[in-house]
Parts: structure tokens; C-alpha cells; sequence
């Protein structure tokens, strides 16, 4: 029995560390080795060694321990799983998986511990040092895959900042509408919140548009609401929306252009909220509130998608 659970354990071990390495190296077929082996790691090789080991020493006392154990990695790897493969709801299982261990694990190890006279001082000190380990890791993981999205968003940006200046080398053969006054108006605006966020980031425009990758809290919730708010717009966001709303009005009322307002709100990344009467917010209530690089980004992102309906018109 020993001698086929060394070899499933090892098999195991070797089907993970491939699909890790596959999956750092973007490689196909690291997904199917990185779900295979965490599934044979927690459904096979766990249960097999521990009701082995349980077998050994048949005290009866300790079978909670087991059972907790099981459980507890179950949790934590299947957490892991998620977050490396980005699947939904990966952050909600590392919120449970992380304090798991030190809330279910940790208060059953010590009772069962405290109980059994004959036991190892340093089998606890193990224990705390595979859960600190644990901690670690995970928060590594997570700090990783942070960083990475981060890293592709400024790649964004940096595509927008482009076909911006690609836009303005357009000659303008037409006749300034209503339409392009108030396009102009709404890049104006988001001009005016990315200079009031980058200032109150210690930063200019110039810095920006070069190298979006010199913020220095690219990961900071709340900075941007706090930074309008500090120049007296509360809500945050309430001028952008309400020359949004203006634009779509026009828009729909101007020919060649009503089918462009039913896009806009999609076009713009605007969200519509349940209960609100507007076509859609923007700052107020979603990008305004998540990470600093992101806000800056998106507002990015509504220049240029605006410069292009602009262009259009020419």
C-alpha cells in the first residue's frame, strides 16, 4: 500500500510541477495538467495518505483531525486552482482559503495536540511553518496575477495614446456640428479628471502618455473619486455623465447618428444601473471606484473611441 501511494504521490507531483511550468511558459496543456493534478492531489493522493496514515495509528481520537485536514486542503488548492486559472469567483475563494487554515485547521490541531501526551512539540512547530508558507504563497499568487493585468491594461493605454495622436493628423473637411462641439466638450472633461487624478498622484499628462507603467499606486482603490471630490465634484464623475446624456440626446436627434447613440453607452463602457433613468454612469458608480490605473485607462479609452466617432464625421 506504502510502496503505490509514493508513486501516486510522486506521479502527482510531477503532473503539477509540468502544468506549472507550462503554465509560466505559456504552453499548451497546462491547464489540463494543472486541473488533472490538483484533482489527483485532493480527491486521490490526500485521501489515500491520510486514511493510510490514519490506519497506522489507529487512535480514533484523532479522526476529526483528519477529516479537517482533508477539508482544509480541499479549500486551499481548489482556491489556488481558480485564481491561476482566472476563472469566476477566484478572488471569493481566496478570501475563504487564505484565513481557512488558522480558523477551522489550526484550533483542531492544537486540541487534538494538547490531548495526546506522546505528542512531538515539533510536529506543531512543522505545522505553523507549512501554514505560514501557505500564506505566502497565496498572497504571492495573488500579487502576481495583480500585477500582470496591470501590466497588459498599461499596454492599453498605451494602443489608445497612439491612435489618438493618429486621429489628430486627420484633416477636418467638414463643418463643426452640434454633435462634434459636444464631443469635444466630453474630451475636454475626461482631459480635465485625468489631470486632476495624475496631479493629485504627483504626476503629469507628459509622464502619463510616455510610460503609463511610472504610477506609482497603480493598485489603489478610491483615489480617483477622492481626487474630483477634493476639487468640489461630488459625486464623482456627475459632470462626465451629464454631457454623456446631453451627446446621446443630441445624437438622437441629429440624422446619420441615431444608431450611433443606442452604441454609445457600450461604445464608452458605460454601465447601466437598476433604478437609474439615464442611459448609462461611467465614473460614479464602477471605474471610479476600483484600481487608479484602471480609471485613468478607461478615461483613455473614452477619448480615443470619441476622437474616432469625431473622425468619422469628416
Amino acid at each position: 500500500m506504502k510502496q503505490k501511494l509514493y508513486i501516486l504521490g510522486v506521479v502527482t507531483a510531477m503532473i503539477i510541477s509540468t502544468g506549472a511550468i507550462f503554465k509560466v511558459n505559456h504552453l499548451p496543456g497546462a491547464a489540463i495538467l494543472l486541473i488533472a493534478g490538483i484533482i489527483m492531489l485532493v480527491l486521490l493522493f490526500l485521501p489515500a495518505a491520510l486514511i493510510n496514515n490514519y490506519r497506522a495509528e489507529g487512535n480514533s481520537q484523532n479522526r476529526i483531525l483528519y477529516v479537517v485536514t482533508w477539508i482544509t486542503c480541499f479549500v486551499v488548492f481548489t482556491a489556488m486552482l481558480f485564481k491561476i486559472m482566472h476563472w469566476p469567483h477566484a478572488g471569493t475563494g481566496l478570501l475563504i482559503a487564505l484565513p481557512f487554515p488558522y480558523i477551522v485547521f489550526l484550533p483542531v490541531f492544537l486540541v487534538v495536540a494538547s490531548k495526546n501526551k506522546s505528542f512531538n512539540i515539533y510536529n506543531t512547530v512543522f505545522v505553523l511553518f507549512l501554514l505560514a508558507l501557505n500564506s505566502v504563497f497565496a498572497a504571492l499568487l495573488a500579487l502576481n496575477v495583480s500585477k500582470t493585468t496591470i501590466d497588459d491594461s498599461y499596454n492599453i493605454s498605451r494602443n489608445y495614446n497612439q491612435v489618438g495622436k493618429a486621429l489628430a493628423y486627420i484633416p477636418i473637411t467638414s463643418k463643426e456640428s452640434a454633435v462634434n462641439l459636444k464631443i469635444d466638450e466630453i474630451i475636454k472633461i475626461t482631459n480635465d479628471y485625468q489631470d486632476l487624478i495624475l496631479k493629485h498622484e504627483g504626476m503629469t499628462r507628459e509622464q502619463w502618455e510616455k510610460d503609463p507603467g511610472n504610477l506609482l499606486r497603480p493598485d489603489s482603490p478610491n483615489i480617483a473619486a477622492a481626487a474630483l471630490y477634493e476639487n468640489g465634484e461630488y459625486p464623482p464623475g456627475t459632470r462626465f455623465e451629464k454631457a454623456i446624456n446631453e451627446l446621446i440626446a443630441l445624437m438622437e436627434q441629429t440624422k446619420g447618428y441615431e444608431e450611433i447613440a443606442k452604441a454609445l453607452p457600450a461604445i464608452l463602457g458605460m454601465e447601466k444601473i437598476k433604478g437609474e433613468d439615464s442611459a448609462g454612469t461611467f465614473l460614479s458608480y464602477r471605474n471610479i471606484m476600483i484600481n487608479l490605473s484602471w480609471v485613468l485607462i478607461a478615461l483613455d479609452g473614452v477619448e480615443t473611441n470619441l476622437l474616432m466617432i469625431r473622425a468619422s464625421a469628416r
